[in-house]
């Protein structure tokens, strides 16, 4: 299906480079007029040049810069019809996390979790104003997995997957919420992974992006979907046994 989402406006957090320049190419694929953010001013201009849409400078986890990204956004774009909360990062220092230095360990919060609240509630008042939008938070399997060589990325993203959850329940019947995971994809922040990794293709997380955002998944609002784990057609085709079952979510097992 070719998901087209002609006249719609999406804004897409973290999407100078990476997963989320991705997801933000993907979207003006489908169609829609995309706003891209992120701290480095030269990476945002270049995929908001080559997408034709709009490029936000500055930092996520800042509650004005996000509110003027928004109004921005709206005033220069249409209103929003469409979230990705992508931004994310993980500590630039290595070594066991009571050797880091904790500006740069609660930084990682700032971004990973500040920053998808912060998005979130500016656009969810005009969404609802207009009940209409959807809302696709970047999770990541660094939250669950065992093994997990980062203490403050995977506590954030646990932090990331329970919000988007909740999130969803007060907004049910109202603005879909999804948390992805995009699956372990070969990008700045894991460049130091080796080659013999379990990589995902970098497709996939973008392609499911384009679902969620269609309005096809709806009724799939608060789960926790897999970009290469996961099918999405056959999980809309069973929503209701998803839904029933509570398939698709993170949960303790006894």
């Amino acid at each position: 299906m070719s998901d087209r989402m002609e006249g719609q406006v999406a804004l897409v957090t973290g999407g100078g480079r990476g997963i989320g320049e991705r997801i933000a190419r993907e979207l003006a694929d489908a169609g829609m007029s995309v706003a891209v953010s992120g701290r480095t001013a030269e990476q945002v201009e270049a995929v908001a040049k080559g997408i034709g849409g709009l490029a936000l400078v500055g930092d996520v986890s800042d509650e004005a810069t996000v509110d003027q990204w928004v109004e921005r956004v709206e005033a220069e774009l249409g209103p929003i019809d469409f979230l990705a909360a992508n931004a994310g990062r993980a500590p630039s220092s290595s070594g066991p996390s009571w050797k880091q230095p904790v500006d740069d360990w609660w930084n990682t919060f700032e971004v990973n979790v500040l920053g998808v609240h912060l998005s979130c509630r500016a656009v969810i008042p005009r969404m609802l104003e207009r009940a209409a939008g959807r809302i696709v938070i970047t999770g990541s399997g660094a939250s669950y997995l065992p093994g997990s060589s980062s203490n403050a990325y995977g506590a954030s993203k646990a932090a990331v997957g329970r919000y988007g959850e909740t999130l969803a329940n007060e907004l049910e019947g109202k603005i879909p919420v999804f948390v992805i995971s995009p699956g372990l994809v070969k990008t700045e922040m894991t460049s130091s992974f080796g080659d013999d990794m379990p990589w995902t293709p970098p497709e996939l997380a973008p392609a499911l992006v384009r679902v969620l955002a269609s309005g096809r998944a709806d009724a799939l609002a608060g789960r926790y979907i897999h970009a290469e784990h996961d099918d999405i057609e056959d999980l809309i085709s069973r929503s209701k046994e998803v839904r029933e079952a509570d398939l698709n979510a993170i949960r303790l097992q006894r």
